[in-house]
C-alpha cells in the first residue's frame, strides 16, 4: 500500500509518501509546499491545493493521513490552520483518494513510541525508519511520520483479521 502523509500548515505544508515494502517501509517521495505571507490567503489556499494535487499525481499514492488539528490559544492561527488542512483534505478527496485522520498524539506513538516526542526525535525516527541518509525537513519528516502511523495501524489491524480468520 502507498500512503501520501500531509502536515498542513499555512505557511509550510509537508507531504511525504511512504508504502509497505515487505515487513518494512520504503521512501518514496517527500516535499514541502511553501507560500509567502503577503500572498492572499485563498491564492496561498491554492496553492496548496495544487501543490498536494502533482504530488498525488507523480506518486499515484492509495490513501492520504492528514493530521488533526491541535487547538493552540491563538484562534486566527487556529483557523487558518483548518483551512489549509481543509484544502489538502479536498486535494485527496477530488483525486479520489480516502483520507484518514490522526491525532499528533497518535502519529509520534507510532513513529516514536511516545506521544509526546519532540520534533526532533519524529524527524530522526523517520529517517531510521526509511533508511534516510539525512533527516527530512521537518514539515515532510511530519507528513512521513502520519503515512507511516496509518501503515502501521493498517498492517496491524490486517494481522488481526488474519487471525481471526484463522480461528
Amino acid at each position: 500500500m502507498r500512503v501520501l502523509g500531509i502536515d498542513p500548515g499555512s505557511t509550510v505544508t509537508g507531504w511525504g509518501v511512504v508504502e509497505s515494502h515487505g515487513s518494512g517501509f520504503r521512501h518514496v517521495a517527500h516535499g514541502a509546499i511553501r507560500t509567502a505571507s503577503e500572498t492572499p490567503w485563498p491564492e496561498r489556499l491554492g496553492r496548496i491545493f495544487d501543490g498536494l494535487s502533482a504530488a498525488i499525481r507523480a506518486h499515484h499514492p492509495e490513501a492520504a493521513t492528514v493530521e488533526e488539528i491541535f487547538v493552540a490559544v491563538n484562534v486566527q492561527s487556529a483557523l487558518k490552520l483548518g483551512q489549509a488542512r481543509g484544502s489538502a483534505i479536498v486535494a485527496a478527496n477530488a483525486a479520489g483518494l480516502p483520507v484518514f485522520e490522526y491525532t499528533a498524539l497518535q502519529i509520534k506513538q507510532a513513529v516514536v513510541g511516545y506521544g509526546r516526542a519532540e520534533k526532533s526525535q519524529v524527524q530522526a525516527m523517520v529517517r531510521m525508519l526509511l533508511s534516510l541518509q539525512t533527516a527530512p525537513p521537518q514539515d515532510a519528516a511530519d507528513a512521513l511520520a502520519g503515512a507511516l502511523c496509518h501503515l502501521q495501524r493498517s498492517s496491524g489491524v490486517a494481522a488481526l483479521v488474519a487471525r481471526q480468520e484463522r480461528r
